[in-house]
């Protein structure tokens, strides 16, 4: 039980309605936050729990007083905080690791971490000796050493920059943390570490909010959940008082999933996608890999083990040093990304934001951009054809859009990936790579996804698809290839398809399975 002595942030009766990206409400009628009531207490890790669309961004958005509620009243430490003051929340200890990295990426590691905080020196010049020793204490906190800080973020990947996003709030030696989805993009190793960071937090009396759609995190670090659905608080509960997972899940979406991947045998067709001798880079190791229609082949490693690089060179985004490509039985060249799309090929990126969506379009045009050729007339994009492709994909896959003229990026995350797939199937694509398909988005949506990429394999689609998650390769994988430093250590296939056997191997232990 909390008590009013106890709370480092209370939440009283906190009503928002629809807003934009400024933060003003657009309709109140359409309740993003509906009578809000929440608190953390001191030394606590309490977890928000909800679909994509529930609304635990914004929630924590007025707490840090990005956006101002309608109605309600927000304290920190006893403290009413004026609404819509981003700088009292920040003068008063609160710091947030956001789901939509923060870093600036033309500065470096060190000057990201230091952002706001600069160490000046001589002179009036930044002091980059000082900044630099100092992040690279913070990464050797997230037992991150490896991470360059001179380095420019944008020269990081995902996983990287999200230990940076990470590091930098901790620099801030924060009262109370708020984690939007951190180990989103981390694997197993680093997950582990992150927890033991917030572990040493909580003992010396930092207050955390953590958001996660990963429900196993729940019972690992929480003290408290939160549930929320449509805007409401479902329920809060002790996490020791929660029966089990599916519990969870039941509160997050009103009803019981009783199966989340879909899996289901799919007749296996001819080769869709052969890779001979891939060598990226001169010294790398050579790739060979084959991808049926009607399959869906997971491609699994840690984090630097080369999985997206290889994606990359097989649609053609990246250039290799050697070996071959082949698609529905056609050559492509190497660095072609038009060859690889025109081939059948679709690709939907593990970075959706930046890669996967143009935010400021519709969903109409993000969903037809690819087919804007076949869609134009004497150079034209004809509105109405466009109008009627977009409308039959949002059908098909069920986008949950106000509008086909609504931007895109006012949906949910697990929305925005639908209209990525749906791009490409409108694109007639057959062979389709998913890099991180369901990376930062709910349970729900998940499921969706899941049902979705069985739905093509069972049509004679062909499917790549990188996870980082464990239970998604072993749930969704006919056969796995995994990979280490940048070359394919073993497959697996059917029954042989398990979570210890996967790590051991993108791990370097292959005679443990071998041994098993």
């Amino acid at each position: 039980m909390v008590t009013g002595s106890d709370e480092v942030i209370r939440l009283r009766d906190v009503r928002k309605g629809l807003y934009d990206l400024s933060g003003k409400t657009l309709n109140r009628g359409i309740p993003v936050l509906s009578d809000i009531n929440f608190s953390l207490a001191k030394g606590e890790i309490h977890v928000l729990l909800g679909e994509n669309g529930a609304g635990k961004s914004s929630l924590v958005k007025v707490i840090c007083g990005a956006i101002e509620p309608d109605q309600g009243k927000v304290f920190i430490e006893g403290e009413e905080i004026p609404a819509n003051d981003p700088g009292k929340a920040l003068s008063s200890g609160v710091a947030i690791v956001s789901q939509e990295f923060s870093l600036c990426p033309n500065l470096t590691v060190a000057e990201n971490i230091a952002l706001g905080r600069e160490q000046i020196g001589a002179g009036g010049f930044l002091d980059k000796k000082t900044m630099l020793a100092a992040a690279a204490a913070q990464l050797a906190r997230l037992e991150a050493s490896y991470i360059d800080p001179s380095r420019k973020v944008k020269r990081l990947p995902v996983a990287e920059q999200q230990l940076v996003e990470i590091a930098k709030a901790l620099a801030a030696e924060p009262r109370v943390l708020i984690l939007d989805e951190p180990t989103s993009a981390l694997t197993d190793n680093q997950v582990d570490m992150l927890f033991k960071v917030v572990r040493l937090l909580k003992s010396g009396g930092v207050s955390m909010i953590y958001i996660t759609h990963k429900l196993k995190e729940i019972f690992e670090i929480g003290d408290r959940v939160t549930v929320l659905r449509d805007g409401r608080t479902i329920r809060t509960i002790p996490v020791n008082e929660v029966a089990d997972v599916g519990e969870m899940i039941q509160m997050m979406i009103g009803s019981k999933l009783e199966n989340l991947f879909h899996k289901e045998a799919c007749p296996v067709g001819d080769a869709a996608l052969v890779v001979e001798n891939l060598v990226g880079r001169p010294g790398d190791q050579a790739v060979d890999l084959v991808v049926r229609k009607g399959e869906i082949v997971g491609l699994a490693g840690i984090v630097g083990a080369g999985r997206t690089e290889l994606a990359r060179m097989i649609f053609g985004i990246d250039k290799y040093a050697s070996g071959r490509v082949e698609v529905f039985g056609k050559t492509l060249p190497p660095g072609n990304p038009r060859a690889a799309i025109a081939a059948g090929m679709g690709f939907i990126p593990e970075d959706r934001k930046r890669q996967g969506i143009v935010p400021l379009m519709s969903v109409a045009e993000n969903m037809c951009h690819v087919s804007a050729r076949r869609l134009s007339w004497h150079g034209f994009v004809s509105i109405g054809k466009r109008r009627k492709l977009a409308a039959d994909y949002v059908s098909r896959l069920k986008v949950a859009a106000a509008s086909l003229g609504q931007e895109i990026r006012y949906l949910s995350g697990g929305n925005q990936q639908k209209v990525i797939l749906g791009k490409w199937l409108s694109a007639n694509s057959r062979l389709l790579i998913f890099d991180e398909p369901t990376r930062g988005i709910d349970v729900g949506a998940k499921s969706a996804i899941y049902r979705l990429m069985v739905d093509l394999a069972r049509r004679g689609a062909a499917i790549l698809m990188i996870s980082s998650e464990l239970q998604e390769i072993v749930g969704m994988s006919d056969r796995v290839f995994i990979m280490r430093n940048r070359g394919v250590v073993a497959t697996l296939e059917g029954g042989s398809i398990a979570g210890d056997a996967i790590l051991r191997y993108a791990m370097g232990g292959e005679e443990l399975v071998r041994g098993s």
